[in-house]
């Protein structure tokens, strides 16, 4: 099977994830672009979607599926999202894609992260994929100072600008053995957004496409 036909056998299963009548969170990449065209096929079957970037609210309306302001949702039963990384504890890297603020933040309100994946994603510690860091433009040097001092080597994401403004640094590098006490570390530096290490709220469950057939991964 090709890559993207292992993403779309993902993207198909975890519909089987997805509740009925509930609004759900979307994220962003290549993986969630496959299952928000098989979100389509049942669109009539959820109230809508809370969309973690401007691309995929985009492709969302094209669909004709309704997207909401995370701020009027009490309640988002399921967040689903790919990953750049995920190691054996459900903790991921993600961000390649820039959105990882918003990822991070309906990742945070969802009940259920529900991880979609191809089998190359799998890693034994992260670090291996650069990690990205949002950060406010002013605090770029002092940040790029701090990250060199915890190990890593960071570089610009030259030419890109997140939806919110801000400026993405990559850190190169890394084997991130705690990835708990490296994302706490990261996030405690001035001027840092937020970090694309999800640790402190890692997935509860990864679909992971192989050449045999979607696996289910439950972490606790």
């Amino acid at each position: 099977m090709t890559q993207d036909e292992l993403k779309q056998a993902v993207a198909h299963a975890a519909l089987r994830q997805v509740p009925q009548g509930e609004i759900i969170g979307v994220g962003t990449g290549s993986t969630v672009n496959f299952f928000i065209d098989a979100l389509a096929t049942m669109k009539d079957k959820v109230r809508g979607a809370v969309s973690s970037s401007e691309r995929s609210t985009e492709r969302l309306k094209a669909h004709g599926i309704e997207v909401f302001d995370l701020n009027v949702v009490e309640r988002i039963p399921v967040y689903v999202d790919g990953a750049d990384e995920i190691d054996p504890s459900g903790a991921m890297i993600k961000g390649g894609g820039g959105a990882l603020t918003r990822e991070k933040i309906i990742a945070e309100v969802a009940d259920r992260f529900v991880c979609i994946v191809d089998a190359s994603k799998l890693v034994p510690v992260l670090g291996k994929f650069p990690l990205p860091v949002e950060v406010v433009p002013m605090a770029r040097e002092l940040v790029l100072r701090r990250l060199r001092a915890l190990g890593g080597e960071p570089r610009l994401r030259e030419g890109y600008i997140t939806d919110n403004g801000n400026v993405i640094l990559d850190v190169h590098g890394l084997a991130i053995a705690n990835p708990r006490e490296f994302e706490s570390s990261i996030n405690q530096i001035p001027g840092v957004v937020t970090v694309g290490l999800f640790a402190h709220r890692g997935a509860d469950l990864a679909l992971v496409g192989t050449a045999t057939g979607v696996q289910e991964h439950a972490y606790v």
